[in-house]
């Protein structure tokens, strides 16, 4: 997913984006979304969330 896409999401949520990195700012969406802040955090293969909308992007 490009960046300017995970921004939309993000303001959608009312997440401020400022000069967030995109796996600091899928972080930050996924604490909002009440799920673990796992994204590119070498637990792909065992954060239990399988269905993730960034587990393509996800290691």
């Amino acid at each position: 997913m490009k960046v300017q896409d995970i921004k939309e999401i993000a303001q959608r949520m009312n997440i401020p984006c400022g000069k967030l990195k995109k796996g600091e700012l899928i972080r930050l969406i996924q604490s909002k979304e009440g799920n673990l802040a796992c994204f590119d955090s070498g637990q792909s293969s065992q954060c239990g969330q399988g269905g993730c909308l960034w587990a393509e992007d996800c290691n």
